[in-house]
């Protein structure tokens, strides 16, 4: 075997194992649940798909910068004072559902009575 072909086999072993190990990487990660139910104070709860977000947006960091990725933690940096009531409503989900809407592309409710249940 050339040093080329051994080089070029060696490089695509490498890469395979790459993808391979992102794979299951991915795989094990707790994605949370599916659909959820936020506390909307007292305008009503709101419902919230947390898969959808997931999808559309990508990285968990554009909204869990502001609170840890556990059930709860939301709601138990507000009462720690950690948080404003309405800090991650109007500053990451209205702003960028609004961001999607003046670009033209598919957005998300951007009025407080679309979302909270009464």
């Amino acid at each position: 075997m050339t040093r080329k072909k051994c080089i070029s086999g060696l490089t695509a072993l490498f890469i395979g194992t790459l993808f391979s190990l992102t794979a299951m990487v991915q795989a094990g990660q707790d994605t949370g649940r599916k659909e959820m139910v936020l506390e909307g104070g007292k305008s009503g709860p709101v419902p919230f798909s947390h898969h959808l977000h997931q999808t559309v947006v990508g990285d968990c960091q554009v909204c869990h910068k502001d609170f840890p990725q556990q059930e709860g933690a939301l709601e138990q940096a507000k009462a720690q004072g950690k948080l404003k009531k309405k800090q991650v409503m109007n500053k990451t989900c209205v702003k960028c559902h609004r961001s999607k809407k003046k670009a033209g592309e598919s957005h998300g409710p951007v009025s407080c009575k679309t979302c909270h249940r009464k």
